[in-house]
């Protein structure tokens, strides 16, 4: 783990692999660990910079609310520290959010560019589920449930039975590394200052250039697939993926079958 000075804040970040660039930006409340399971496929092609966004990780905390274009900000800072010129740009959700902020800001910066289990907001995408709305909104269980089952709602169904060990691993890193609540919510300022039709993407994204994927866990309570197309009918010349038997982290469900679909992707000519 290395740290520079960017946008004003200290950022934490890693690079690994060798190859053309590549940026993985995380969601809600996860630092660069949410990638740890995708960065070594990826990196055997790729140069891959993964990095804590402020608000989480060994990143600053500076108040909030935050929004996407503050966080697209501090990449694009953070790229010029590290001398990168222009690279692919892979967002997951709330880091989705980022992508498509970066996309639209510094278009001479991105190579490629891939949303993943994301939405444009405003209020034409497909919501998160009841389900999961339901479970992700307990306040009344014991944290190590409410952990337990906030994963579990946000992954394919039995992906408990068939994963045993990757839960433990992932309930106890999140217990022994607790967010900053003072981070997450200034965080939540990103997905909900775009809630409203003149903020949101969707009307904007025409202009996006990149080519670009939109990737998707079959099975995702959190952010619908539905929203798949609603993105690929915004962005001209998308493609769409869909993995099957897994949710809204298949970079953990099923992250071998995510870097051979995104390897492909960025690739191809």
């Amino acid at each position: 783990m290395a740290k520079v000075t960017a946008n004003g804040i200290t950022m934490a970040y890693e690079i690994e692999g060798s190859g053309p660039p590549l940026v993985l930006v995380a969601g809600l409340g996860y630092s660069r660990w949410m990638w740890h399971k995708m960065v070594p496929g990826l990196a055997e092609n790729f140069t891959v910079l993964h990095y804590d966004n402020r608000g989480v990780g060994e990143t600053d905390k500076p108040s909030g609310p935050y929004n996407a274009q503050l966080l697209a900000e501090d990449l694009c800072c953070l790229l010029e520290a590290l001398r990168i010129e222009k690279t692919a740009v892979f967002g997951h959700s709330m880091g989705g959010f980022v992508a498509q902020a970066f996309a639209l800001a510094y278009p001479e910066k991105l190579s490629k560019l891939i949303l993943s289990a994301t939405n444009f907001g405003g209020p034409r995408h497909v919501p998160v589920t009841q389900e999961a709305l339901a479970v992700l909104m307990d306040t009344t269980s014991e944290p190590l449930a409410r952990l337990r089952n906030g994963i579990l709602i946000s992954c394919a169904a039995g992906f408990a039975e068939r994963q045993p060990e990757i839960v433990e691993e992932w309930v106890n890193y999140r217990a022994n590394h607790p967010i900053d609540p003072a981070g997450y919510q200034a965080q939540m300022g990103v997905g909900l200052s775009l809630m409203s039709e003149e903020a949101c993407f969707e009307h904007k994204l025409a202009a996006v250039t990149a080519p670009t994927l939109i990737l998707s866990g079959g099975e995702d309570k959190v952010v619908p697939p539905a929203n798949v197309e609603l993105l690929a009918e915004a962005i001209p010349h998308a493609e769409t993926a869909i993995i099957d038997q897994a949710g809204h982290f298949f970079p953990f469900e099923q992250p071998e079958t995510a870097v051979t679909i995104v390897t492909k992707f960025l690739q191809a000519e």
